[in-house]
Order: structure tokens, then sequence, then C-alpha cells
């Protein structure tokens, strides 16, 4: 028998989740049936739609039920197999969720090549951030040269390659984060050409100075006041596409203040505004195939950087997901479960 650590959700938070919304478990796991694999867990995504999972509200996916493992994408080790398609000692991506161990469908994995990129960029750059990014801008928000894109959380790893995917269409990139020094990253180490603070008493100027020509393509992350400040700088045929709103995850109530929804349709009236939400895997099926040939060609030409948070041990999860929720981490958050392979390490 495998011991594998869980933590399983105990209740559905209210608010910001708090350690009560968990609970840490040890188990056997069962001896592995026809077709599955028992896989050593790596690296586990942390990833902002966590947080509607962790809720009865009706959305795109279904809830966490009380009691199963909490969901997440592993980069995870093959240590046992009985299904045709994988070998043990491959490494490869799956949704084994917030386990050191699990036991799963062969054919629900897919093997990643350690001699293409660090193992850990199949959960960012080239996994489900990455598409997300590409895919938003190849279908949605279409940039065309001499245009300005607009990204919030653009340090994120969805924002991140928004900008660069902007960039590598001729578009101008600006990206809006929060603090001095994800500004920083934005310009130096990502390239974008213009960054602003959504924290700063300024906030609202300094987007103005950093569009002058206006905004023609909003890659929505946010929602709250970085929102409301990007509307009026839209120009006429902008698109949006949106992809997140993490400014409200955690809300339980309506905001306060006037009914701003009449004013928001009347500026897609007016100004002709094409807004889309998506969730990345609708767009699959044609864009995936083109997706994994530009993305890794980008990364080798240097075209695309990336950044990654590693957060050591699986019982830090809980913590790390309530500061990725309030903006405390730059890059792609990942937490390390367990040790590369000797081969990798």
């Amino acid at each position: 028998m495998t011991t594998s650590s869980q933590i399983r959700l105990a209740a559905y938070p209210v608010g910001e989740p708090g350690d009560d919304a968990y609970e840490s478990v040890t188990v056997e796991l069962p001896e592995l049936e026809e077709g599955q694999v028992l896989l050593r867990t790596i690296y586990l995504s942390l990833d902002p739609y966590m947080r509607s999972r962790m809720s009865t509200a009706k959305s795109y996916a279904a809830p966490v039920a009380i009691g199963d493992v909490m969901v997440g994408a592993t980069v995870s080790e093959v240590v046992e197999s009985r299904a045709p398609e994988r070998a043990v000692g491959d490494v490869v991506l799956a949704d084994a969720g917030w386990q050191s161990y699990a036991v799963v469908d062969g054919r629900r994995t897919r093997r990643i090549d350690p001699a293409a990129a660090p193992v850990s960029t199949a959960l960012g750059v080239l996994g489900m951030p990455g598409f997300t990014a590409y895919a938003g801008m190849r279908v949605i928000g279409r940039p065309k040269p001499g245009e300005t894109v607009v990204v919030a959380a653009a340090t994120g790893p969805v924002g991140s390659a928004v900008g660069q995917i902007a960039k590598i269409d001729g578009a101008r990139a600006v990206g809006i984060a929060g603090g001095a020094e994800k500004r920083r990253v934005l310009l130096e180490q990502l390239g974008f050409d213009a960054a602003v603070d959504h924290r700063s008493s300024t906030f609202v100027d300094d987007l103005a100075e950093a569009t002058p020509d206006g905004i023609d393509v909003y890659f929505e992350n946010v929602g709250g006041h970085v929102t409301e400040a990007v509307l009026d700088r839209l120009n006429r045929f902008a698109r949006v596409p949106v992809c997140g709103l993490a400014a409200w995850y955690n809300a339980t109530s309506v905001p306060e203040g006037p009914d701003r929804f009449p004013g928001f349709m009347r500026r897609i009236l007016t100004k002709s505004l094409t807004v889309r939400g998506f969730i990345q895997d609708e767009f699959a099926p044609t864009h995936h195939a083109p997706f994994f040939e530009d993305m890794p060609r980008w990364l080798r030409e240097g075209k695309i950087r990336y950044q990654e948070d590693v957060v050591e041990g699986l019982e830090n999860a809980p913590a790390a997901l309530r500061g990725l929720l309030n903006g405390a981490f730059t890059g792609k958050l990942l937490i390390q479960v367990g040790d590369l392979p000797p081969t990798l390490g």
C-alpha cells in the first residue's frame, strides 16, 4: 500500500478561505486497476479559479464536494503503471489535486518532455495559463500592429504571457499590477512598454498617461476599480477578453455604490465594444496544436519569458492560495510537494 497526504475541502468558506476550510488527512491508496497509474506529485499548481470551486454558487464547473481532495493540476512522476501508454519514470501532467500520491487513469495524463523545457512550465507558460493567454488573444483580442493592449494582473502567468504575445504581434503592451516591484518586473524583465500600479493614489491619471491613444484590447483578469478605470480609456471597436475577476472572488455581498451596469452597457453600444468571457478549454480543439508549436518556439527565441514562485510543502498550500488571491506573488505560483527525479534534479 502507498500512503498519501491529502488536503480536502472541509467547508465552503464565506469570504477569504481560512484554515478551517481544509482538512489534512493521510490515507492508503488502493491497488492499481488495469489502465491506472500511481503518481508521485512533484509540483502542484495554484490558480485563482480554485476559489470558485470552493463555492456552491453557479459557475462553469461543479464545486469541490465537502470531503473531496482539493482540485489542481500537477506535474507528477509515474512510480507504478498498469497503463500501456505510461511507463515507470515518466513525468506527466495530471489533475491529481492537493495530494502527495494519486491513483489516476493513465489516459488522463500527458507525458512531459524534460528535454524541451523545465517540467514546471507544464503548469505555467506551456500549460493552462499560457494557453489561456494565447487563446484569449488569438480568438478575442486579435491585436494589430500599433494598437495598445492593456492587461490586469500583468505579472501573473496569464497576464505576463498576454503582454508578451501583444509585443510579438506588433502591439504596445501596458501592464497593470500592484506595487513598485511588480512594475519593475514588467518593464525590466518582461519587456512591457509601460506599467501602472493600481494601488497608487494616482492610478487613474497614470493609466491615462500610459495609454495616450486609448486602449484597443483589455485583457480582463481582475475586475473592481481596475476595470472601472480602463472602461473610460477604451477605443471604439475595442475587444475585451474576460478571463477572470479575482477582485471579487472573496466577495460576500454586492459592492456598494450606484448601479454602474447601465453605463457599462451604454459603452458597449456607443463604442461598438466586443466583450467576451471565455474558459480556455473551449478553444482547445482549434488552438492547442498551434499553441504547442508557437509557445515553445517563442521560449527558445527569447520572445517569451516567465517567472515562477515556488512554495515548498503541501501543508503550505492553503496559506499560499490566500496570498495568491491577495496579490502576494509575482509569477506563476507552484507548490513543490516532492523532489524532482534524480535525472532532473
